[in-house]
């Protein structure tokens, strides 16, 4: 009986899910990473060398990009992280994320539209 116990135990070990260690240089890489695709966008928005549509574009971008930072530096979702990426969870990110970013300007688009005055009723304002 215990050498059968010692088969189960060392069977159960050989299956478990080995997670990714990450050390303090991967926190710092996805750290630095995020706030430069912060910056960049941010520097757009406050300087405009671009159109407003481009540079909404743009923006979008460096959302899906710094998403993926975000999976891989400190979420530690690789390859080799549980057998790999499946692409039922792949594609549920993608579906989420369309889905956000696509909800998140609609909405802008439509306060822009609803909520600032126009410039001939200005003059009708208290």
């Amino acid at each position: 009986m215990s050498a059968n116990h010692d088969h189960h135990a060392a069977d159960h070990a050989h299956h478990e899910i080995e997670m990714p260690h990450a050390s303090m240089r991967d926190y710092a890489i996805g750290f630095v990473l995020s706030v430069i695709l912060t910056a960049i966008p941010f520097g757009m928005v406050m300087t405009m060398p671009l159109s407003a549509g481009v540079t909404a574009a743009i923006i979008m971008g460096f959302a899906v990009v710094q998403i993926v930072v975000h999976m891989v530096y400190f979420l530690h979702m690789t390859p080799k992280a549980e057998g790999g990426w499946s692409m039922t969870s792949l594609l549920f990110t993608i579906i989420v994320v369309v889905i956000m970013l696509a909800g998140s300007l609609w909405v802008m688009h439509h306060l822009n539209t609803n909520m600032m005055p126009m410039p001939h009723d200005m003059s009708q304002l208290p």
